[in-house]
């Protein structure tokens, strides 16, 4: 199956710095970006892996857990405002 290309937007001057690198390094664009998301996926995995437990802990099958999650709101914070009824 092709890969899908999604078009993703930076600023003027990160696209610039972007395109100085691929002319210097003789890569396109494309590459520049490919591999620097990579190794930053790749330096930060931790700290992502961290966010997936905290949210996954959060997803405990209850509609507070998952408006919790979504909202960012404490499950006391969303009992001060009226809670859920657990089904």
């Amino acid at each position: 199956m092709a890969a899908a290309v999604n078009p993703i937007k930076v600023d003027a001057h990160t696209d610039q710095l972007i395109s100085h690198a691929a002319h210097f390094l003789g890569r396109s664009k494309k590459d520049i970006v490919d591999v620097a998301v990579r190794e930053y996926i790749d330096n930060h995995r931790a700290e992502i892996q961290e966010s997936v437990t905290r949210a996954l802990h959060q997803l405990d099958g209850t509609v507070a857990g998952s408006v919790s999650l979504l909202t960012g709101m404490s499950r006391s914070e969303l009992d001060d405002l009226g809670g859920f009824a657990d089904r």
